[in-house]
């Protein structure tokens, strides 16, 4: 029997992109979405809940102030929406849905086959699973009409290193597999396991973090990260004060001696100004000819259509 599964996500987004996202998920195959939305989006909760698989939040300020405030950083917020969903809206009848995972708005979930069959098929020993991410990449001349072009990374750290490399020149030196976002990726954990605490990239249970943890090849994560110049330079300051380019955050690269993204980015700032960036960001993250040839000989190359504007037509006609 194909198993159940959904999704939670704190969300901060225009409602087009959201139901983008919610589009897509559904049409997977998920049982239920649970979205928490971190501002106050006109339209979007009615919208949303008008959908029987969609359960929505606006997470204001009378709901904050019943958690004893409302944390100032978005990470917190999003655990503790996570273990709210968890707990609230399936740990009451864990038959409800057998899985869930919590994704941002800009994740997107990329089987290979159903999710909820490859799902069922996980050992009962199996508590959670890894789900990998891919980046995607601007467009830049060697993708198909209505393709969205993605790079992956090796697991193995020295394999991953030799590629990136190969595939990003310097660039690779400091970063994980030519990647800007997270290598960690996300989970799928098994709902009814009392007191789990949802982190953003792991889960705890009884003392022990990520219990029975598997690798899950079959599902990538498509991460549109910056995935346009436009969408990376908008959110590249919240990003590199407060977000995944923050200060104290480590480097992604092993073995000491690399700078940290947000480093590396004050760097070329400081040496080059927004022109820089620019650079950077169309030798890293656009999908030239040339970076899709190198990632692909290297096996690390990811192509996908997300008809994304039909699927929202198709499961919210009335938007």
């Amino acid at each position: 029997m194909s198993a159940r599964w959904g999704i939670i996500s704190t969300i901060k987004a225009p409602l087009p992109q959201i139901l983008d996202f919610a589009a897509w998920h559904l049409e997977l195959g998920a049982s239920a979405l649970y979205l928490y939305l971190d501002a106050d989006e006109p339209q979007a909760l009615e919208v949303l809940n008008a959908h029987p698989k969609i359960k929505a939040l606006h997470t204001d300020a009378a709901w904050w102030a019943k958690r004893k405030g409302r944390p100032d950083k978005h990470q917190l917020r999003q655990c503790a929406n996570a273990r709210h969903a968890n707990n609230r809206h399936v740990g009451k009848s864990p038959t409800t849905l057998d899985w869930l995972t919590h994704i941002d708005v800009d994740e997107y979930l990329l089987p290979a086959g159903d999710i909820g069959d490859t799902l069922a098929a996980l050992p009962a020993g199996v508590r959670c699973a890894r789900l990998r991410p891919v980046e995607a990449l601007a467009k830049g001349g060697a993708e198909a009409a209505g393709e969205t072009l993605f790079k992956a990374f090796h697991l193995d750290q020295a394999q991953r290193q030799r590629a990136a490399t190969a595939c990003f020149g310097d660039w690779g030196a400091v970063l994980s597999g030519g990647f800007l976002s997270h290598v960690a990726g996300k989970l799928f954990f098994r709902t009814g396991m009392k007191g789990l605490q949802v982190k953003i990239h792991n889960v705890i249970w009884e003392g022990v973090q990520n219990p029975g943890m598997v690798e899950l090849p079959q599902i990538e994560l498509g991460h549109f990260h910056a995935d346009s110049w436009d969408h990376f330079i908008t959110a590249y300051r919240f990003r590199h004060q407060r977000g995944s380019y923050r200060a104290e955050l480590k480097s992604q690269v092993r073995g000491g001696g690399a700078p940290n993204l947000h480093d590396l980015f004050t760097m070329i700032e400081s040496e080059e100004g927004e022109a820089g960036l620019r650079r950077f960001f169309d030798q890293v993250c656009t999908a030239t000819p040339d970076l899709v040839q190198r990632l692909s000989n290297e096996g690390l190359l990811r192509r996908h259509i997300l008809p994304l504007p039909a699927l929202r037509a198709q499961h919210f006609p009335d938007s």
